[in-house]
């Protein structure tokens, strides 16, 4: 009789979604008494696949179709030529997406590491599972139904299972961590600038120091916006990046939402302690040991997001009063999804805000739980809005500082953009840890392409990276669009492209949407000089590039740029898709879309 398996679910997250779901599924796993190993795919031995029993991918799309950076080395080895055919045949595997049906490349990841398990002889339970953030209950209308079919598979699998008594949903499981707080030793180290001796490049777990030099709004002080352009200090960091490349960084919650959640929890913030692993798991390497309750609160532990279903399920078994209970206990179910959606997700409701809403409840929080609770603030990226040719020693953003209203009293703001906003250099020295990865876009080496840009709004910033470093190379081939709702206000850069025109280097379209009475775009300006983006890209071979904010944008500007086709290379509807698509394929068309 075969005995019950071990579970090791492997994950492959950008943002922490699919961390999440990971850690979910090994929750289930728990309650069902087996063994079970949660680990990022780039953590995991992967020639060890061969002899694993049953695994769980959990995989998102970033980007254009790319896999999430935990996975990178995972995609590259799967992937490899050499490695035999029937080398899984004894794997038994079950593959779920995460994505969003409003990006072309929907749930590609998954369904191509789906398609290459199948090659490599493992054995899939289920169909993939392709959860879709667009839908109106988010990820969870696909995730629940596949879970559920899921466990009746391994059941089915595994007799010897039918024996096991699952832990109730209201029995919680054992803290991954538990605290040791330090009697009377009070942290005078700052946690957050352990500079790394050696002279590494640095990454996520040495981010570099970087002096903030200066922080300018660059929207008129009328305009409903503030946008900063910043510039920090990044010498003798080994940083190098190219036109396209973008910077990473892990933002802090506020001083007044710190003090509120250790109020809440009746922490002092002050104290010290060191936090020891239950099982085998390491302790997450950005928390030093012994570290004070102000910098796990300020620096790690994402209490300022909108909780997902997974926080109402710890939550909910620390519950004593029967109201709070109820509700919380609504909330995990796979039914009480619409309300939840309508009281936390809708209304952007941040978690610190649901503990002040569940007083009885928080009162009786374990913090050794707190790790289980908050998942890590995870890092922000950037798009890089300098060159180093034009800016040696120097790296500069362009930040849209986030702040809205919902029907909740208190604005919602941007965790980042409001951070990095309250950083002022003129209040004194500041220093931002920071790192650098490889972006999306690529600009061609060759000198004679020209490029076309087209980047509304911030999406301007790695537009103006690959102008000074093209210009610095002498590379003169230049169009840029650029859209923002007023000449006045929000028009980024303006000097500057005035004068990069004077040299001849730039061709430079505007679309100010509310300065007249009709709304002009970027897409209508395309539209206008079809001619000439038909002579540059038909007859000299130019690059088209896109970035900016994902919502309509992107499709207006490929509609509008497919009509160009049509028309000036009387092409049919269907010619001018398969141009575009070549564009794409061959890297003459790029685009970079954030939501």
């Amino acid at each position: 009789m075969m005995s019950n398996p071990s579970v090791l679910v492997l994950y492959g997250s950008q943002t922490g979604t699919a961390q999440d779901t990971a850690q979910r599924i090994a929750r289930q796993a728990q309650r069902r008494q087996l063994q079970v190993q949660v680990l990022p795919l780039d953590n995991y031995n992967v020639a060890n696949l061969i002899s694993e029993s049953l695994v769980v991918f959990v995989c998102a799309t970033a980007g254009q179709g790319d896999p999430p950076d935990n996975m990178k080395n995972f995609w590259k080895f799967v992937f490899r030529k050499s490695l035999p055919v029937g080398s899984l045949s004894r794997l038994d595997c079950a593959i779920l997406g995460l994505g969003d049906s409003s990006y072309p490349k929907f749930n590609f990841v998954a369904k191509k590491l789906h398609k290459r398990l199948l090659q490599l002889g493992a054995s899939v339970l289920l169909p993939v599972g392709l959860a879709d953030d667009q839908h109106d209950l988010g990820s969870d209308a696909v995730i629940d139904p596949w879970l559920t079919s899921f466990w009746e598979k391994v059941f089915a699998l595994y007799p010897s299972m039918a024996n096991v008594i699952p832990l109730r949903e209201d029995e919680p499981l054992p803290p991954t961590y538990t605290f040791h707080f330090l009697d009377g030793v009070k942290e005078k180290t700052d946690d957050r600038l352990r500079i790394p001796m050696e002279q590494t490049v640095p990454s996520q777990s040495h981010p570099f120091p970087a002096r903030l030099v200066s922080s300018q709004r660059v929207t008129d002080m009328s305009h409903f916006q503030d946008v900063r352009h910043k510039e920090f200090d990044i010498s003798g960091s080994n940083i190098e990046f190219a036109a396209g490349d973008v910077v990473m960084m892990h933002p802090c919650n506020t001083p007044e939402d710190v003090q509120q959640f250790c109020q809440l929890l009746r922490l002092d913030p002050e104290a010290s302690l060191t936090l020891r692993p239950t099982d085998n798991t390491a302790v997450p390497a950005r928390l030093p040991q012994p570290c004070t309750v102000r910098h796990l609160v300020e620096s790690y532990l994402d209490i300022a997001a909108v909780p997902r279903r997974s926080f109402f399920e710890l939550l909910s078994s620390f519950a004593t009063n029967d109201v709070e209970q109820e509700k919380l206990l609504e909330f995990s179910s796979a039914a009480g999804q619409d309300e939840l959606h309508s009281y936390c997700n809708r209304p952007r409701r941040t978690a610190l805000e649901v503990l002040a809403d569940f007083p009885h409840t928080t009162a009786e929080l374990n913090a050794d739980y707190l790790l289980d609770l908050f998942p890590e603030i995870q890092p922000r990226s950037f798009s890089i809005a300098s060159s180093l040719q034009a800016h040696p020693h120097r790296l500069q953003i362009l930040v849209a500082v986030v702040r809205y209203k919902t029907k909740l009293y208190k604005p919602r703001r941007g965790l980042c953009s409001t951070w990095l906003a309250s950083l002022d250099p003129a209040q004194g020295e500041v220093y931002v840890p920071l790192w650098v990865k490889k972006g999306s876009l690529k600009f061609p080496k060759e000198k004679d392409p020209p490029v076309i840009m087209v980047g509304p709004g911030t999406g301007v910033a790695p537009f103006r990276s690959a102008l000074q470093e093209r210009i610095a190379e002498g590379k003169n081939n230049n169009v840029l669009f650029f859209g923002c709702r007023s000449e006045s206000k929000d028009f980024y850069f303006r000097s500057e492209w005035e004068e990069i025109m004077k040299t001849g280097y730039l061709t430079l379209f505007t679309a100010f949407s509310r300065d007249q009475e009709e709304k002009v775009y970027v897409q209508d300006r395309v539209r206008e000089n079809a001619e000439l983006l038909w002579d540059l890209i038909a007859n000299r071979r130019a690059c088209f590039y896109i970035a900016g904010n994902a919502k309509e944008m992107p499709t207006s500007v490929c509609d509008a740029l497919k009509e160009v086709f049509q028309k000036e290379g009387s092409m049919s509807a269907k010619d001018a898709e398969q141009m575009l698509a070549t564009m794409e394929r061959t890297g003459r068309f790029q685009s970079e879309t954030w939501s």
